[in-house]
């Protein structure tokens, strides 16, 4: 299930009454990229997306957020039916394990080619995850260390400290992955 992100940006800065320009200048985001996003021309990249959330007054949850209104609340997510993330700084698939990031953890089933990585550079953020390789090889860097997880192995991180993923075998790695507070 493809999200778009781009007109839920448009949609809250038009319901503010707040122009490209404004919200530009607020987020720190160039004009030009914004407006790009805006038109799903491009993929916000993680970093993007969190400065455009805080100028919006919005979580970055609330961009993955399908339904409308108060839908009855299920704890079930079929597998064809996972949220998927998808950002431009990176060549990992984010799904979506829990039915909404309305929660306090968030629980994700990440997806990276051979050779490629969660993104190009070190990111930190605010909390704790921990993950688990269920198929592949894993390299976690982070600021001080690098760690290879291969399968079953587990790993918990101080997400305040700098780090990515990146697949080292000739197979798909997918693991699983849980964080609090949500980081998208």
């Amino acid at each position: 299930m493809e999200i778009d992100i781009g007109s839920k940006i448009k949609g809250i800065r038009k319901e503010k009454g707040i122009s490209i320009a404004e919200l530009s200048k607020n987020s720190g985001v160039s004009a030009g990229l914004i407006s790009q996003v805006e038109r799903n021309a491009v993929n916000p990249s993680v970093a993007t997306l969190w400065k455009i959330s805080k100028s919006l007054n919005v979580s970055i949850g609330y961009f993955f957020d399908e339904e409308e209104g108060v839908p009855e609340f299920n704890p079930i997510v079929k597998k064809d039916k996972r949220k998927r993330i998808v950002t431009s700084d990176s060549n990992a698939i984010y799904e979506l394990l829990t039915p909404d990031l309305n929660r306090k953890i968030e629980f994700l089933y990440i997806t990276i080619n051979p050779g490629d990585s969660s993104r190009a550079g070190l990111i930190s953020h605010e909390g704790e995850e921990c993950g688990i390789v269920i198929k592949g090889k894993l390299m976690v860097k982070t600021e001080y260390e690098e760690y290879i997880l291969e399968e079953g192995d587990s790993i918990y991180l101080d997400s305040t400290v700098g780090h990515r993923y990146i697949n080292l075998g000739e197979e798909k790695c997918i693991s699983i992955w849980a964080m609090t507070p949500p980081s998208f």
